[in-house]
């Protein structure tokens, strides 16, 4: 192919990449945000801050820290954020949710960490903030294809930080303000200077990282053990981790010398309301609820057994990459709430890693299928997105606009088992080609002779 054909054919891909993400931001800011909050209003809910919900908490309890001492977990706290949310604390008995509903669910080092926002006006700091994450998203992007695609080129790297950026999980993430994207970017950050062996920066970032411990808690876990397989090479991460916690969780203390018991009451109050993992609640809705807490319990069993395997993985090789990205996707099944799809953006390493290296795998009919499912699925919203755009006109019927306005997130909550399920054939089937040839080396060796 000539270079002119090539560039014209470059341009043209480009050029689709722009056009389906540009109808996916205008669904998602002109027609569904719109359509929730008039949902919202009319449960009311609708008399608040909408942009920046979520960091909204995070900015009122670090300035009431900084300016009055006040505890994030008080009810009078949680009567602020409701307020300043919903225009009216929650009352149960009206609105059918429990009145910790909307607290601040985080661990107080969120608060040690971004004290300095408290500063400013939250008018400015969402606005501020949002750009911050929509770079560092962009960024994050970036340094997950160095880590485990380093030989991407141009046109890939462009693309997927175009289509990320305007994926949904993404706007989801970058109205709400959610720190789940922060929190990406700092784990992306902190493999990238693990895969440079700079392991005591690495480890400090990952410490950086557990204002979100739901996300980070089997990725800790993993490197933590990696770091403890070779200690006397990687003593550093260890370290790194240790001291940043430690500095964190000290500082908090002093600021808050109960935050500890009074955060974990509220983790424990979060689950009444919130999502079970799409797991559980997938399996409790399809199969039988009990079979839904088996699910998790094997998953995250699964997970410990991995990590355990994996222990010994250099940075630079696949096993490292597929354990990172496996586990990743365990998380966010098994772990994280079934609404937090935000925090789908952790699948990136997942997803590149499968798009790098499905060749090697597409002998397996079980791996084309799914790749096929998983493939649709995670492309589904690009590709309806114009359709809704394009149609939303001329719908004029209820029951139709509501079809529509769904029609490009119906396969959201699909995207994380597509990419577990494709992750866990590629670990099989990378073991058993790891016995065939270990099998064959010894057909293959001589017996030894006797005189």
């Amino acid at each position: 192919m000539s270079n002119s054909a090539a560039a014209w054919r470059s341009g043209g891909i480009l050029g689709i990449v722009i056009l389906c993400a540009a109808c996916m931001v205008y669904y998602h800011l002109v027609l569904f945000v719109p359509r929730v909050s008039q949902v919202r209003a009319a449960e009311g809910f609708g008399n608040g801050y909408s942009f920046g919900a979520d960091f909204y908490p995070i900015w009122l309890t670090a300035r009431e820290g900084l300016l009055h001492r006040r505890d994030p977990y008080s009810p009078q706290t949680t009567r602020q954020v409701q307020l300043d949310l919903f225009g009216r604390t929650v009352d149960a008995r009206v609105f059918g949710a429990p009145p910790d509903y909307w607290t601040f669910a985080y661990p107080a080092i969120a608060d040690v960490l971004l004290w300095p926002i408290g500063l400013l006006p939250f008018s400015l700091v969402r606005i501020g903030f949002g750009l911050l994450l929509g770079i560092l998203t962009a960024f994050s992007v970036v340094l997950w294809l160095r880590i485990v695609y380093p030989r991407a080129r141009p046109l890939t790297v462009a693309s997927s930080v175009i289509l990320t950026l305007c994926s949904y999980a993404v706007l989801e993430g970058l109205f709400a303000e959610q720190m789940g994207l922060l929190v990406a970017f700092l784990l992306a950050a902190s493999l990238t200077a693990l895969v440079r062996q700079k392991l005591f920066f690495s480890g400090s970032l990952l410490a950086l990282a557990l204002v979100k411990p739901q996300v980070m808690f089997l990725i800790t876990l993993y490197l933590l053990l990696w770091s403890i397989a070779g200690w006397r090479a990687r003593w550093r991460f260890a370290g790194g981790f240790f001291l940043m916690s430690s500095v964190l969780g000290a500082s908090s203390l002093l600021i808050w010398p109960h935050w500890i018991s009074e955060w974990l009451g509220v983790v424990s109050s979060y689950r009444r309301y919130s999502d079970p993992p799409l797991v559980n609640h997938f399996m409790g809705n399809q199969v039988g609820r009990p079979l839904g807490p088996i699910f998790v319990i094997a998953l995250l069993v699964s997970a410990v057994a991995l990590s355990w395997r994996m222990r010994f993985a250099l940075t630079d090789s696949r096993d490292f990459r597929l354990a990172i990205s496996l586990l990743l996707a365990v998380t966010t099944i098994a772990v994280l709430p079934g609404h937090a799809v935000y925090d789908h953006v952790v699948l990136l390493p997942g997803i590149i890693l499968i798009a790098s290296c499905w060749r090697d795998f597409a002998p397996s009919k079980p791996f084309r299928i799914t790749l096929a499912a998983g493939a649709l699925a995670l492309f589904w919203q690009w590709i309806c997105a114009p359709v809704a755009v394009a149609l939303w006109p001329m719908v004029s019927r209820e029951s139709a606009s509501i079809f529509l306005l769904t029609l490009p997130i119906r396969t959201a909550a699909s995207i994380p088992f597509g990419v577990c399920a494709l992750l866990g054939l590629m670990l099989w089937q990378g073991h058993r080609k790891k016995l065939t040839l270990i099998e064959k080396v010894r057909i293959a060796k001589p017996e030894p002779t006797t005189s």
